[in-house]
């Protein structure tokens, strides 16, 4: 209740704001319309950039060569016999 009370009295002076300084408010909104312009044209050319950038970066993942799969696990394979070589070569310093 308390809100809708609020709202409509803000209502109220807004509309008794608006009819007493009719003049100031053209002249901000006058300075607000172009400096909104501006702002969003520097917003959109940002987005643009960024969008171009991204393409340009897909473009250039397209000619990566494919990793494939037979490759990946040669390379798990090789990771886990270098592991055990190590545990080994641990374990023979410690027999010594």
């Amino acid at each position: 209740m308390k809100t809708l009370i609020g709202g409509a009295a803000a209502a109220v002076l807004g509309i008794i704001g608006l009819t007493v300084w009719w003049k100031p408010f053209l002249q901000l909104l006058a300075g607000a319309i172009p400096f909104a312009l501006l702002s969003g044209g520097a917003l959109a050319i940002y987005l643009g950039f960024d969008e171009l950038s991204d393409t340009r970066r897909t473009k250039d993942e397209e000619f990566a060569p494919p990793v494939n799969q037979e490759y990946k696990e040669e390379v798990e394979k090789l990771k886990k016999e270098v592991e055990e070589l190590k545990t080994e070569k641990g374990s023979k310093k410690a027999k010594k």
